[in-house]
Order: C-alpha cells, then structure tokens, then sequence
C-alpha cells in the first residue's frame, strides 16, 4: 500500500502563501542546504505528484524552463504527475493527467504497488483529503517568520485532527521540518 504525503512551507503564523496567489518569497528565508537534499529526496521517495489546480498551473509554468535546479527539474518534470480540477482541459506539463474527483482516485491509487505520492502546496486539495481520512503524513517546513496575513495551509474544520510526531530537524537557518502522521481512531 502507497502511502499519501502532503509537503508544503508555512509561516510559523500557519500561511503557506501570502496575500496574493504565489507570494512565496518567505520561501527563501528557509532554503538552503538542508531543504535542497530534502527536496531531492522527494524525487527518489516518489512516483506520483498530485497538486490542485493553482498549485499545478504555477509549477506547470515553471518547471519545464526552470534554470540552476538539477536533480530537482529533472523529476519534477519527469514523474507522473495528477492535476486535480473540475475545469481543466489538458494539463500540458510532461506526463500528467487531470482528475476531477480525487477521493476515488486516490483511493485505488494507494492500494496498488508503487512508491509515495506526493501532494505539494495544493492546501484546499491537502484539507479535503484530510478530511477524507486518505493523508497518512504532513511534512511541513516551518519558516522562521510571522507574516502577518496570507493563505492559511491549514483550512477550518469541524474537528480535530490528532497528529503524532515522528521526526523533526532543524536547519542552519532556524527553520524546522516536522513529520507528522494523523492518529487513527
């Protein structure tokens, strides 16, 4: 059974973006040697990206052009990778397909043999499979700035959602990765 991850960066006053689609520029108070190798990492770890719609269009737009990335262009281009909307037509990136209802996808995605999937940014697509109960990690980079409004990672819920802890690291540069797993009840 695959296993979902969600990964995304957020402000430690819990956005991922700020006021604007793609406001990201936090995102380089964190990177740096540590988050390179853990970005890399995804690439060996996966076989599958899913991203909700905004999230898809922008790395669409960036990836296949991008300079300087090495290892990390190569597979974002290179997986397989989903797109989730009700409105899009064809995806246009390299090996990707657009899926208007994750849940089921998903779900029989799991059960086959593969490698991890792996949803990155996409908050709205990460909150409706949490809700759904099919996230079995959250990994999140916490960067070390209060920016004061944005795009919150984590949507409003009718209830909790217990997490464990099951590992954390600290960059150079005071930011914290932290993995977490939802409690099952």
């Amino acid at each position: 059974m695959r296993k979902l991850v969600v990964w995304n960066l957020m402000t430690l006053d819990g956005y991922f973006e700020g006021t604007k689609p793609w406001d990201i520029d936090f995102h380089n108070l964190a990177w740096g040697p540590e988050l390179q190798r853990y970005a890399e990492q995804f690439g060996r770890e996966s076989d599958l990206l899913v991203f909700g719609r905004k999230t898809y269009e922008g790395m669409a737009s960036y990836w296949p052009t991008a300079e300087g990335e090495g290892e990390i262009k190569a597979y974002m281009n290179g997986i397989a990778k989903i797109a989730v909307s009700r409105t899009m037509g064809e995806p246009g990136w390299h090996n990707a397909r657009v899926v208007s209802d994750p849940i089921p996808e998903l779900t029989r995605l799991k059960q086959e043999d593969g490698k991890t999937i792996l949803i990155f940014g996409s908050a709205e697509l990460a909150d409706s499979l949490l809700k759904a109960g099919l996230i079995d990690e959250i990994r999140v980079c916490l960067v070390p700035v209060i920016l004061g409004g944005g795009n919150p990672l984590f949507k409003p819920a009718e209830s909790q959602v217990p997490l464990k802890l099951i590992e954390s690291s600290t960059t150079e540069g005071g930011a914290m990765i932290l993995r977490y797993e939802p409690v099952k009840a």
